[in-house]
């Protein structure tokens, strides 16, 4: 009976520590790791050059929490640090802070940030956590990387969970994550900044999910532009990209969805609902057919509206290798080019059991798709480009597809033209480029897509490779002579 008495004794003791929790005093102090160790007792400690936080630990309203570069924080299982006040984790390239579980296979539960609260990740490595689940609307995730968080019960949605505003999202990678890596709800507005990130094998649940998952946007512009998302070819029903107005709210759809590179997913991207406008511009979407199944997906582009009122230009996209190239659903309705601008769109190989569908007018609206390239390398007639083409003249209760005039193909003076031109390769590049052509260039520059010049070398006709240390993402190398620039983008992965 004593035994058994000292034995419920313990345990009672160690549910009591597992279930205590720590929150700062509230009176406007900033705090650090260091500070919150003299302070907190059992809650945080300090060995071997590491914070641990051992209990639950929550930052009141007018406090502050700074994470310094070089710090490195493990938190204890199913934990969750609960922030109300700001919290800054900024690192330094090279210098980043990390924040990971005490035990990789005893995830803590991840952040939890308030209406109230302002959320701050630069140059940070997050890991093996339950993700940020962000209901403020003040939130920058800069230069950091999200890698390997699992199932939380805080941020249900993604790695990161958003609920408002406009968060600034850029610059950083998003690796294997069980959730997808950035959502927002569908009964909310969110317009956030998504711009040149890295994301690769996120959703690892093999949920029904797209790796970028958003929802309705408002009247602000939901921009994903620079990103490159590549799917992992096991998880077979994970997307790329779905802006969705599933609810079909009023608050609707705003969104550029620009200089995306999308490969290896179940499908490239959908926009689903009305009251929706989306620019689509100069996207590369490759061999998205990963479950492979024609009558469940597999788009590079779909639209899909119970009513007329999408607004959806389409543009110098490259569209190739995946199940269907553009799906256009219901009632949906995009434009891919008019008497007003050329579509520049790109088709190569969109298909399945056996045909190709470029296009699939699967609507009873008329598209206007003139200036578009139908079959890659070849100029095509309209006759074969109506082959790959679906609309009335395959099936009579369908809208009729206006691709007349054909941009295809190249003449043998273009071609000699681009030969001249300076150019690199590989591409996508690790660390470094190898030059072709840059007789009488004098600089070669590198810029990020927000304009600012990361790398800049003078060059001759001798020079044969730079070596550069980016960020994974989408760039600009910009070859400068004497009187004019030339430009090309560099995948960096």
């Amino acid at each position: 009976m004593i035994r058994n008495f000292l034995l419920f004794s313990v345990l009672l003791i160690s549910f009591s520590l597992h279930s205590q929790k720590y929150t700062t005093p509230g009176t406007g102090v900033h705090w650090t790791l260091d500070s919150l160790v003299e302070i907190s007792l059992s809650t945080v400690s300090f060995s071997d050059a590491v914070y641990t936080i051992h209990e639950e630990l929550e930052l009141a309203v007018t406090d502050t929490l700074v994470l310094r570069p070089g710090d490195h924080v493990l938190i204890d299982s199913a934990l969750a640090v609960r922030v109300s006040g700001v919290f800054l984790s900024q690192g330094s390239e090279g210098n980043e802070v990390v924040i990971d579980a005490v035990d990789s296979l005893k995830p803590y539960n991840g952040f939890r940030f308030e209406d109230v609260s302002t959320a701050v990740f630069d140059y940070s490595i997050v890991k093996n956590g339950g993700g940020l689940k962000l209901i403020t609307e003040n939130v920058k995730v800069t230069n950091s990387q999200f890698l390997y968080n699992t199932k939380g019960t805080l941020a249900t949605g993604a790695v990161l969970d958003l609920s408002y505003g406009s968060p600034l999202i850029t610059n950083n990678r998003f690796i294997r994550n069980a959730k997808p890596a950035v959502s927002s709800p569908a009964n909310r507005t969110v317009s956030a900044k998504i711009i040149n990130n890295y994301l690769e094998g996120n959703n690892q649940l093999n949920e029904n999910r797209p790796q970028l998952n958003m929802g309705t946007t408002g009247k602000d512009t939901l921009v994903i532009k620079g990103n490159v998302i590549i799917g992992d070819r096991t998880k077979e029903r994970v997307g790329a990209i779905a802006v969705s107005n599933l609810l079909n709210s009023p608050d609707g759809i705003v969104t550029v969805i620009e200089d995306n590179t999308m490969r290896d997913n179940r499908y490239g991207m959908t926009i689903a609902g009305g009251n929706a406008y989306a620019l689509i511009k100069d996207n590369v979407i490759e061999d998205n057919d990963t479950e492979g199944k024609p009558n469940l997906g597999g788009s590079g582009i779909s639209l899909n509206a119970g009513a007329n009122t999408q607004d959806i230009i389409i543009t110098g996209n490259e569209i190739r290798r995946n199940l269907w190239g553009i799906t256009i659903i219901g009632q949906a309705s995009a434009n891919l080019g008019d008497d007003s601008f050329q579509g520049n769109n790109i088709f190569s190989e969109n298909g399945n059991d056996g045909v190709v569908y470029a296009l699939y007018n699967n609507t009873a609206n008329t598209i206007s798709a003139k200036g578009n390239c139908w079959i890659e390398g070849k100029e095509s007639t309209l006759e074969e480009a109506g082959k790959v083409i679906f609309d009335v003249a395959d099936d009579s209760k369908l809208g009729e597809v206006v691709y007349d005039p054909i941009l295809c193909g190249v003449t043998v003076a273009t071609e000699d033209i681009t030969s001249a031109l300076p150019s690199f390769y590989p591409n996508p590049a690790h660390d470094r480029i190898y030059f072709a052509g840059i007789k009488d260039i004098k600089k070669v520059n590198i810029i990020s897509l927000d304009g600012r010049k990361l790398y800049s070398k003078d060059i001759n006709e001798n020079t044969e490779h730079i070596q550069f240390n980016l960020l994974l993402g989408i760039y600009i190398v910009e070859f400068e002579n004497v009187n004019q620039k030339f430009s090309q983008k560099l995948i960096v992965e």
